[in-house]
């Protein structure tokens, strides 16, 4: 357990605001600990207690890391693999120890999160929580806009229905298409699943967005830190539905 500091230095340490603006957001009652609206004065332990402004959590504890990779085909979303696969985890080699924030098929590649902050992978990860997973599918066929239209009223698949929150085609030649599809859900190969029930075989598929983050630079294999101000963004499209 850290030692106490004031609420106001613990906010402006993180980088997320100056010390002064805390104490304005602070006295006009905007700033909670553990769900307690928090005064002047309060001390918190950046280790164990949430601070939350507005209903949004603040990452306030410098021992939180949180790492956005580019995950490669072939590469397992887990710590790690009994059939000695190379998973996401060692990609990082990261000296803290870090999870997968969800997973991405090994057949799929793009963005996935790695961390050691269980807030934040819990709200990253549960559907109530809202936060949109964005993709870029190239499949088999040209898909008409009828076709399309079944992704967003539902299809049902063998473990209950699923549904995009969008789906649009950006390109379409005579033998493939490439579609933009956006999710609020993550079941397992569930829009590789989806795309087979409408007759369009994904050949490739890529995470390029979860909830406000995204690297158009990052190749795959390659990984970099998330700042404070694009965790405390993440959280704050986290809101419960």
């Amino acid at each position: 357990m850290a030692d106490p500091v004031r609420l106001q230095k613990a906010i402006a340490h993180a980088g997320l605001m100056s010390r002064r603006a805390a104490e304005e957001k602070i006295s006009a009652g905007e700033v909670s600990i553990d769900g307690i609206t928090a005064v002047l004065g309060d001390r918190v332990d950046v280790e164990s207690q949430v601070v939350m402004v507005h209903g949004a959590i603040l990452p306030v504890n410098p021992a939180n890391q949180t790492i956005l990779l580019y995950k490669p085909v072939g590469v397992i979303s887990t710590a790690d693999d009994p059939q000695g696969r190379p998973t996401v985890v060692e990609i990082v080699g990261s000296e803290t120890r870090l999870y997968p924030v969800g997973r991405l098929d090994s057949d799929s590649e793009g963005l996935i999160l790695l961390s050691n902050d269980g807030l934040l992978t819990e709200r990253v990860t549960h559907p109530r929580y809202g936060i949109r997973k964005k993709y870029f599918v190239e499949v088999e066929g040209t898909v008409a806009r009828s076709t399309l239209r079944r992704l967003t009223t539902g299809i049902d698949l063998e473990d209950g229905q699923a549904m995009a929150l969008s789906a649009t085609v950006v390109d379409s030649r005579r033998d493939k298409s490439q579609v933009e599809i956006v999710m609020g859900e993550g079941r397992k190969r569930e829009v590789r699943r989806m795309m087979e029930a409408i007759g369009h075989p994904v050949l490739r598929l890529v995470r390029t967005a979860i909830g406000p983050i995204a690297d158009p630079h990052l190749r795959p294999g390659e990984w970099r830190h998330l700042s404070r101000q694009e965790i405390a963004d993440l959280f704050a499209q986290a809101v419960q539905q």
